[in-house]
């Protein structure tokens, strides 16, 4: 009889022993598994952090580029409402001669080449 009893002792052992080893093989896995997520959650945070500071800096670029580039824009619209006054100047003519349009072209042109002439 003793012999049964040691016999279920041993297979409880090794019963005992292999949940053991199934336990540990899961905690570790497990371990693994959440330093894996901490790791990738810590990555993505640090992208996220250097994305923001690089958007952050973008603007600081684009709102100095605009600040530069305001005088010219002026300038550049000042110009536009210039050409476009001459432009509808222009297109409010009547021919010079209305049988020669090319003519009344080369008039148009040399009118606009004194323009540019004086100060």
């Amino acid at each position: 009889m003793i012999q049964y009893i040691i016999l279920a002792l041993v297979i409880s052992l090794a019963a005992n022993a292999a949940q053991l080893a199934a336990y540990m093989g899961q905690r570790d896995k497990a371990s693994q598994a959440l330093a894996s997520a901490t790791a990738q959650r810590d990555q993505a945070r640090a992208d996220a952090s250097a994305c923001s500071d690089a958007t952050e800096a973008l603007q600081d670029l684009a709102a100095k580029r605009a600040r530069e580039a305001a005088p010219a824009r002026a300038a550049a619209a000042t110009a536009a409402q210039t050409h476009q006054v001459r432009a509808d100047y222009t297109l409010s003519q009547q021919p010079r001669l209305p049988l020669d349009l090319c003519g009344s072209m080369q008039a148009l042109g040399d009118e606009w080449l004194q323009g540019r002439g004086k100060p």
